[in-house]
C-alpha cells in the first residue's frame, strides 16, 4: 500500500506539472512567484560591473523588476570585498522546459530613473547573474590552431546607444540553459549559463497583472523577440516591460567540466613564452652566479688564505680586504628589519595561497575564495614577520623589541588601511556597491588588531629570544674609507640595473593579473603563476648575489640597503608599466576611476617592493656569510 501510495503521488505530481507547464507556455503572467515549489530554479541577481568606472553597483539600483521582499544571499569576505551584492529575482525556470515570452512587470520611468539608466549604459554597465553557481555569460568563439572554440564573456550589457545619442536598454533576454542528463537515471545538471540580450519597445492588447497578453511576444501567435524588434528607448514617461526567454539546450559537458569555457584562456602560447623567457634569464644568471662562486670566488679564498705575511696581505684588493666593515650595522637598521620581516610574511602568503591554487581550492566556482584566502593568511603569517623581524633587530644590537614589533605589525596594514578608507569614502559616496559596510570594516579591524598583531608580538617575542647569528668576522672600530666608485656602481644606477631582470621575468604574466583585476575577466591559470613566482624568486636571488659581488670587489661594503633596493627596484617597473597599461588597455570615463587605479596599483607596487627586496636581502646575507665565513683571518 505505502509503494502504491508513493507511485500514485509522483503520478500525480508529474501530471500535475505537466498541466502547469502546457498553462505556463500559452499563458505567460506576472503573477507571484512561489519560492517554495521545488521544480522552479531560481536566477540570482549579483551586481552591476563597468572596466571605464571600476564601481559596482547593486542590482536593484536601476528600475529592474523587484521581488516583493529582497532578500540578500550569504557573502564570504572576499566576495563583500570585491563588491558582490547577491540576491533573488523575478527570474524563475523549470528543468528542461522552454518557456518564451514570460513577463516580469512593467515600469513607467520617471526622470531620476531614466537619467540613472542611460548613464549606467553610457558607461557600459554590464548585468552580473548566477544561476546554480554559474555566472552568466554571452557566447562568442575564437579561431586559433586549435579550431573554433566557444568562450564567455561575463555579463550581459544594461543597454546600447545610437549613433545619435539616444539610449537603448536591453529589457528583453533570452537565457540558455545547458544540461547535462544522465542516462542511467534522467537526472540532469546544469552546466552551462548563456544569454542573449535584445531591446524591445513592447505593446500589449490588454494588460493584466496575472496574465497580460503582449502584441509584441506572444507564443500563440508565433510572434517572438528578435534583432529586428523596436528598441526601447530610454526616456521619462516611457513605459518598459520586461521579459526573458529560457531555453534548455543538452550538452555532452559533464558536470565536473562546465567551468573549462568560462576559463578558456587563447593565449596559452603567450604563457609558454613568459615562462621560457624567464627560464632562459635564470638559466644566464645562473651560469653568471656559478662562475662567481665556483671559479672566481674560490680562487680567491684559495690564494688568500695561502698569503703568511701581512705585507702579501695588504697587497689583496677586492672583496677580502673589507671583511673588517662588511657587517657593521647599517643606518635605519630598525626599518630594515620591519621591511625585512614583512617582506618575508608576503612571501609566506603568496606560496600557501598559491599552492592551494594549484591544488584547485581556490577555483572561481568559490567566489571570493581566493581573496578571502589571501586576507585570512596574511593575518596568519604575522607571526612569521614578528620572528624575522625580530631576530634581524637583535642581529643589528637593537633593544626596544616592542616598539620594532609595533612597527611591524603596523607598517603595510597601516597603509592599506590609509589608503583603503580614502577609496572607501569616496565610493561611498557614489553609492557603489563597491563601499565596505561596518560590519565588515568592523571584522577586519578585528582580524589586524585582534589577530594580526598579538601574532606579530608572539613572533617577535620568540624571534628576539633566539641567539643572535655570530658574526664570522670581526668589525673594526673606525670604518674603512670607500675608494671613488666608477659611474656604473653609483646607487641608482646600480639598482635600477639590478631591478629590471625581475620585473622581466614576470611582466608577460603581470598583464594576465592586470587583466583579470581591471577587465573582470576570469584568473585561473595558477599553474603558469607557481612557475613565474619561482623564476621571480630565484631571478631576485641571484641578480642581488651577483649585483652585491661587484660591489664588494669595488670595496664598497655598504650592501644591506642597497641588496634590498636591488632586487626590489623591479616595483618601479611594475608601476611604470602600470601607467602603460592604464593609458593602452583602459578605457576610463570617470577621474575617481583614475585616483582608484593609481591608488591600488601604489599599495600593490609597494608590497611587490617589500617582497623583492626582502628575497634580495635575505639571499645577499646568506651570500656574504658563507663567503666570509671561508676566509682565515687573524
Amino acid at each position: 500500500m505505502g509503494a502504491r501510495a508513493i507511485a500514485c503521488g509522483c503520478a500525480l505530481a508529474l501530471a500535475l506539472a505537466l498541466a502547469t507547464r502546457a498553462e505556463a507556455f500559452y499563458l505567460p503572467g506576472v503573477a507571484p512567484v512561489d519560492y517554495e515549489r521545488d521544480d522552479l530554479v531560481f536566477v540570482k541577481v549579483n551586481k552591476l560591473t563597468s572596466t571605464s568606472t571600476q564601481l559596482p553597483y547593486d542590482y536593484y539600483s536601476l528600475p529592474y523588476c523587484k521581488p516583493e521582499k529582497v532578500k540578500h544571499a550569504a557573502e564570504n569576505l572576499g566576495e563583500v570585498l570585491r563588491g558582490d551584492r547577491i540576491e533573488n529575482s523575478l527570474y524563475s525556470l523549470e528543468m528542461r522546459y522552454d518557456d518564451q515570452c514570460k513577463v516580469q512587470c512593467r515600469r513607467k520611468l520617471t526622470e531620476a530613473e531614466a537619467k540613472t539608466l542611460g548613464d549606467k549604459i553610457k558607461d557600459e554597465y554590464r548585468v552580473q547573474m548566477i544561476l546554480d553557481n554559474l555566472p552568466v555569460g554571452m557566447t562568442r568563439y575564437i579561431e586559433d590552431e586549435k579550431g573554433t572554440r566557444k568562450k564567455y564573456e561575463r555579463g550581459f550589457p544594461v543597454g546600447f546607444s545610437s549613433t545619435d545619442g539616444k539610449r537603448y536598454v536591453n529589457n528583453h533576454i533570452r537565457f540558455t540553459i545547458l544540461y547535462h542528463r544522465d542516462p542511467d537515471t534522467d537526472l540532469s545538471r546544469i552546466v552551462g549559463f548563456e544569454c542573449v540580450p535584445f531591446s524591445v519597445k513592447h505593446t500589449y492588447k490588454k494588460w493584466s497583472d496575472d496574465k497580460p497578453v503582449l502584441k509584441t511576444c506572444d507564443p500563440r501567435s508565433q510572434v517572438y523577440v528578435s534583432e529586428a524588434s523596436d528598441p526601447q528607448e530610454v526616456k521619462a514617461g516611457e513605459e518598459v516591460v520586461y521579459t526573458y526567454d529560457t531555453l534548455f539546450k543538452e550538452s555532452d559537458i559533464r558536470w565536473a567540466s562546465r567551468w573549462d569555457t568560462y576559463l578558456l584562456m587563447a593565449d596559452d602560447e603567450i604563457h609558454w613564452f613568459s615562462i621560457i623567457n624567464s627560464m632562459m634569464i635564470v638559466l644566464f644568471l645562473s651560469v653568471m652566479t656559478a662562475l662567481i662562486m665556483l671559479r672566481t670566488l674560490h680562487r680567491d679564498i684559495t690564494v688568500y688564505n695561502q698569503l703568511e705575511t701581512a705585507e702579501e696581505t695588504q697587497e689583496e684588493s677586492g672583496w677580502k680586504l673589507i671583511h673588517g666593515d662588511v657587517f657593521r650595522v647599517p643606518g635605519n637598521y630598525v626599518w630594515l628589519s620591519v621591511l625585512s620581516g614583512t617582506g618575508v610574511q608576503l612571501i609566506c602568503m603568496a606560496t600557501v595561497t598559491i599552492f592551494f591554487a594549484v591544488l584547485g581550492f581556490l577555483s572561481p566556482a568559490n567566489r571570493g575564495g581566493l581573496m578571502t584566502a589571501m586576507v585570512m593568511l596574511y593575518v596568519i603569517m604575522s607571526y612569521v614577520n614578528g620572528y624575522v623581524s625580530a631576530f634581524l633587530f637583535r642581529m643589528f644590537k637593537g633593544q626596544a623589541w616592542k616598539m620594532n614589533a609595533l612597527r611591524a605589525s603596523l607598517f603595510y596594514p597601516g597603509i592599506f588601511f590609509v589608503v583603503g578608507t580614502a577609496l572607501n569614502i569616496l565610493i561611498s559616496r557614489q553609492k557603489s556597491s563597491g563601499a565596505i559596510p561596518f560590519g565588515t570594516y568592523f571584522l577586519l579591524m578585528f582580524l589586524w588588531f585582534g589577530i594580526s598583531v598579538p601574532l606579530t608580538f608572539v613572533g617577535s617575542y620568540m624571534g628576539f629570544k633566539r641567539d643572535p647569528l655570530e658574526e664570522p668576522v670581526r668589525t673594526n672600530k673606525i670604518p674603512r674609507q670607500i675608494p671613488p666608485q666608477p659611474w656604473y656602481m653609483h646607487d641608482i644606477v646600480a639598482v635600477l640595473v639590478g631591478g629590471v631582470l625581475p620585473f622581466g621575468a614576470v611582466f608577460i604574466e603581470l598583464f594576465f593579473i592586470l587583466t583579470s583585476i581591471w577587465l573582470q575577466q576570469f584568473y585561473y591559470i595558477f599553474g603558469f603563476l607557481a612557475l613565474v613566482f619561482i623564476i621571480l624568486i630565484v631571478t631576485c636571488a641571484e641578480i642581488t648575489v651577483v649585483m652585491c659581488y661587484f660591489q664588494l670587489c669595488a670595496e664598497d661594503y655598504r650592501w644591506w640597503w642597497r641588496s634590498f633596493l636591488t632586487s626590489g627596484a623591479s616595483a618601479v617597473y611594475m608601476f611604470v608599466y602600470g601607467i602603460v597599461y592604464y593609458n593602452t588597455s583602459l578605457v576610463v570615463t570617470h577621474k575617481i576611476t583614475t585616483f582608484i587605479y593609481f591608488a591600488y596599483m601604489s599599495v600593490l607596487s609597494l608590497g611587490f617592493f617589500i617582497l623583492t627586496g626582502a628575497v634580495g636581502f635575505l639571499s645577499c646575507l646568506t651570500f656574504i656569510r658563507a663567503i666570509y665565513s671561508s676566509v682565515k683571518i687573524d
